[in-house]
């Protein structure tokens, strides 16, 4: 096991990585920048180091700068969270050389899965249902408009790096078509610095389900079930839960044996989860892997009882699993909703300012995983995730209940919240009925 470990990251994610270390005995190292200075989550570390200015590319994103804390501290090994460089394989490689361990998958698999383009390729080999779009990157603009009329319209344009809704559009003509290209390869370029990408066949009104997996060194590999993150709005994900209401055991099982399937073509270990889309007849088709952490992993955490972080840890150690596919159990039903910093009634602006009353509700069943307390400064740098609470209870309608229950006594002053809107969505009869669709929101709301 690794004696210290440097988490390269901030806020929510880095307070839960110091939790899951001060529990495994795993002396902690936190790096901040100058606009996050002062943090209450710092105070809970053995060392922390300053790594720059405000800006990400100042400090969260200076991979040398991380590397270089990472052996002033002595540290073993460096876990990446989400986000920043969390699914950087050049960060991964330079740790690597350097022989810290990057608690995360193989440089190779995570070039290969991480790139949505070679993932489709890989996906297609194993036998995993894709969406139809283009083979590779697209290039040519003749051979583009010839391969959509053959997709059909309409057609998603899709960066082939990153994530989270950044180089994505819809396209309902090919007369858009070229000019939409541009603009999610300039989008795609800002957001992760490669102006690739592709398309695919538009699915109307899917749902979207992911698959939870964890595999170590040794060639076990386990998926922990599915979680379906169908409430989003624009890509981004607001709402997740476990088990998927929509989909039938049968589904459910060939989900998650083609996710296995791909992380096993891809040798790939540590936390990783397989999206997917899932259409109207029950139909799947897989979308990309994220090679890291989930911001929604509690809710696989508390159906499971496998503690995530940990385990993730252990594997980079190079400990095995401990545990089979046939051992793993879900029970219950777990909700969490994102609680963004952002105005709904102001097209969801990002809202800084300091927090000045930070009640979180409580009971059997919740959990809040949070870097917020009265007096806590958010900043407008970064992104704008202050809270996730994440229900836990016997049943799906319980579940329902308990979050709303929550939802209402959840109290954070004066700055704006998404806590308005997560009362609707939760409330509405056709997210109890389960019969909501990735548009939902947009249309609804």
């Amino acid at each position: 096991m690794f004696r210290r470990i440097l988490i390269a990251n901030r806020g929510e994610i880095a307070l839960r990585i110091i939790r899951a270390c001060r529990e495994m005995n795993v002396e902690i190292v936190c790096v901040f920048s100058d606009e996050d200075r002062g943090a209450d989550y710092l105070k809970l570390a053995d060392r922390s180091i300053c790594i720059g200015g405000p800006a990400p590319r100042d400090s969260y994103l200076k991979s040398d700068r991380l590397i270089a804390a990472a052996e002033v501290s002595g540290a073993d090994a460096i876990h990446p969270g989400y986000g920043f460089l969390a699914e950087n394989a050049q960060f991964a490689e330079k740790c690597r050389a350097c022989n810290i361990e990057f608690i995360g998958p193989s440089v190779e698999a995570m070039k290969l899965l991480g790139d949505k383009a070679s993932a489709r390729t890989l996906a297609k080999r194993s036998r995993v249902p894709t969406v139809p779009g283009s083979e590779g990157i697209l290039e040519d603009d003749a051979e583009t408009i010839r391969l959509a009329d053959k997709i059909g319209f309409p057609v998603m344009i899709k960066a082939s790096a990153g994530g989270g809704g950044r180089g994505m559009r819809i396209v309902h003509d090919k007369t858009d078509l070229l000019s939409a290209i541009k603009q999610a390869k300039q989008e795609a370029e800002g957001a992760f610095n490669s102006r690739d990408v592709y398309i695919e066949r538009y699915i109307d009104r899917p749902r979207h389900v992911e698959v939870q997996i964890i595999a170590d060194t040794h060639g076990n590999i386990v998926h922990l079930f599915e979680r379906d993150c169908t409430l989003q709005r624009r890509h981004q994900k607001l709402v997740e839960e476990s088990p998927s209401p929509a989909i039938e055991a049968r589904t459910r099982n060939d989900l998650c044996a083609s996710a296995v399937k791909l992380c096993k073509a891809a040798k790939y270990f540590s936390a990783g989860t397989v999206e997917f889309l899932v259409d109207g007849k029950g139909r799947y088709y897989f979308i990309e892997v994220n090679t890291r952490i989930q911001v929604e992993h509690p809710v696989t955490e508390m159906t499971t009882d496998v503690d995530l972080i940990k385990t993730q840890i252990r594997v980079a150690a190079g400990e095995k699993l401990g545990f089979d596919q046939k051992s793993v159990k879900p029970r219950g039903h777990a909700i969490e909703c994102r609680i963004n910093a952002e105005d709904p009634e102001e097209k969801f602006r990002p809202c800084a300012g300091v927090v000045e009353k930070f009640r979180p509700p409580g009971g059997k069943g919740v959990r809040v995983d949070s870097y917020g307390h009265d007096g806590c400064r958010i900043s407008p740098r970064y992104d704008s995730l202050l809270a996730k609470l994440i229900v836990h209870q016997p049943t799906r309608l319980e579940a329902i209940r308990c979050m709303q229950r929550c939802l209402d006594e959840f109290i954070i002053e004066p700055v704006k919240t998404t806590l308005p809107l997560l009362r609707k969505m939760i409330a509405h009869p056709d997210f109890a009925k389960g019969t909501i669709d990735t548009g939902f929101v947009e249309r609804t709301f």
